[in-house]
């Protein structure tokens, strides 16, 4: 126990350490806890039994955090996509596939290298992108649903192809194996219908009662995380721990207390999942560098940039815009933890040899050091490559994403623009629908464009720093701008380009915290609002203007936008 305690006092001291350094250069602290791991393992700092005692802290980290996913992504919103998230996910698994194996016969390697290979660097990594995407508040974004969307078919793809293996390691004939593919397929049905039941019927009722208590609240939801990932990862399922973990939490995603757990395990969550990154780094090691260097160079030049290019070109094919394929094919640009492990299985099978899994471990070190910076500084890409990459986006868009991006807004003046549909954009929408004024709401998510179809205003779907949404919103001829993203580098680009366009018409942001908002009002926006601030003046308004008896009205209307 003493050894163990030692390892993770020193594992902790140095990740702070270089996650301090990390942070001092912008850069994300993922890689600072990577390198905690090759530093830990080169100078052999852990002990044998204090690898295992942090491979099961990993597992947890790795549970808790699809376990908030599952609670923050609804999977109505994710079929919402439909045929075009199914479409885009078996185009990218077929088409980066198949480049792989091509680029690895170029390297003579033999057939079954070269799909071990060509499988490992298809997926992309779920932990890296949720860690990211999440940090960023883009969960809800359209290219967020996307990469998650990919992500799982990836996820889902990867289980069945590591059973498979299982089947051929038992030198059994396709009979058996198929015999094996269909009770994993009616298992999963079982699965997937108990947690849509449990989600719908039983959770939330049960969940609204435990939460009378915050502590009993916790505890409840990590035994019930924890029991179902344990459930659904033993030998009698067959699943993963991680699809567990997100089934958990998609049980609990329509439950009104659901933020409520994700306020308590967030804290928990970022110190298992330290810890996960830390024993990737210990694992990786790079026998016979001279040989794999350059073929590791060319893989991760696939992966950064050949793969997102894949992607980008199919949503462009069905229709979506740039900025949606460029964002959803940069968050994929990585290899994934199920690539290691596969790697690792086919080792242990004797189906490849130890350079293959060297060189499959050293592109995912590349992978994952870049593909971090290129998530984190996403939006400076963007703007850099925007006008490279237009002739992806074709001149008749997809109908179902556009919606009215394509209405003609003639002869609005004085007309207020509202970017950004969700949460507080639709309270702000609705008092400016009772006051019967002219609004134009612009936002880059179908599915919330479509939420407001009822109301009587103008939908334009893009984003608002192109500028033919711009004319298309008259912001010009606008007397009032208000932006509901909390986003502080978008909110700062916003107000640069609205000063050139509109100077005349008044411009209200929101922020998150007091220094954001003092960023904004530096760069000229005329009034931020802060969350915890208006609420505070709101309950003081109530108070004050002694309207007590009228919180039951308040209740109701709230109630019904929850609903």
């Amino acid at each position: 126990m003493g050894n163990i305690f030692l390892d993770l006092t020193l594992i902790i001291c140095i990740a702070a350490f270089l996650s301090l350094i990390f942070r001092f250069f912008k850069q994300s602290e993922i890689l600072a806890y990577i390198l905690t791991g090759i530093l830990i393992a080169s100078f052999h700092i852990s002990s044998s039994s204090g690898e295992d005692f942090l491979h099961s802290l990993s597992q947890v980290g790795v549970t808790l955090l699809l376990f908030m996913v599952g609670l923050e992504i609804r999977v109505s919103e994710l079929m919402s996509l439909g045929k075009a998230l199914v479409l885009a996910s078996v185009g990218q698994i077929l088409g980066t596939f198949v480049l792989g194996f091509l680029i690895s016969s170029f390297f003579g390697l033999n057939i079954i290298t070269s799909f071990y290979l060509a499988t490992a660097l298809t997926f992309s990594s779920t932990i890296i992108v949720v860690k990211l995407l999440s940090d960023q508040r883009e969960l809800h974004s359209l290219h967020a649903k996307f990469s998650l969307g990919i992500l799982l078919m990836q996820d889902i793809a990867a289980i069945f192809f590591l059973m498979l293996l299982s089947g051929f390691s038992s030198n059994v004939g396709s009979i058996a194996i198929s015999s094996q593919i269909i009770p994993i397929i009616f298992k999963a049905i079982i699965l997937f219908t108990g947690i849509g039941f449990l989600s719908k019927k039983v959770f939330p009722k049960i969940f609204e009662f435990v939460a009378k208590s915050p502590e009993t609240l916790f505890l409840v939801s990590l035994a019930w995380v924890f029991g179902l990932a344990a459930i659904v990862s033993s030998k009698f399922v067959g699943f993963s721990i991680e699809i567990g973990g997100f089934l958990a939490g998609v049980a609990l995603a329509n439950s009104l207390v659901n933020y409520q757990i994700i306020a308590k395990a967030k804290i928990l969550r970022d110190f298992f999942i330290v810890i996960f990154f830390v024993l990737l780094g210990i694992q990786m090691s790079f026998a016979n560098l001279g040989q794999i260097l350059v073929p590791a160079l060319v893989f991760s030049l696939f992966v950064l940039f050949l793969k997102p290019f894949v992607i980008m070109i199919i949503l462009s094919l069905m229709g979506y815009r740039k900025r949606t394929a460029f964002l959803t094919g940069v968050s994929l640009s990585q290899v994934s933890e199920f690539s290691l492990i596969l790697v690792f299985v086919g080792f242990k099978l004797g189906h490849i040899d130890q350079n293959t899994v060297s060189l499959i471990t050293l592109v995912g070190l590349i992978s994952f050091a870049t593909s971090t910076y290129m998530i984190t500084h996403w939006k400076t890409l963007y703007r850099k490559f925007a006008k490279s990459i237009s002739f992806m986006e074709r001149t008749s868009l997809k109908k179902d994403e556009i919606l009215e991006a394509g209405e003609t807004l003639d002869n609005l003046k004085g007309h207020v623009v509202v970017i950004g549909g969700d949460q507080m954009g639709l309270s702000v929408v609705e008092a400016l629908e009772d006051r019967s004024m002219e609004v134009v709401v612009v936002d880059f998510d179908p599915s919330i464009i479509k939420s407001l179809k009822s109301k009587k205003i103008h939908r334009l779907f893009g984003d608002i720093s192109d500028l033919d949404i711009q004319e298309r919103a008259q912001i010009d001829n606008a007397k009032l701008i208000i932006s509901t993203i909390p986003d502080i580098e978008d909110n700062l680009l916003l107000l640069k380009e609205l000063k050139h366009e509109n100077r005349k018409a008044k411009i209200v942001m929101m922020a998150l915290d007091a220094k954001d908002a003092k960023m904004l009002y530096k760069a000229d926006a005329d009034y931020v609002v802060l969350p915890h601030l208006a609420g505070g003046r709101q309950i003081a308004k109530i108070i004050l203007d002694n309207h007590i008896d009228k919180i039951e009205d308040l209740k109701n209307k709230d109630k019904k936008y929850l609903d």
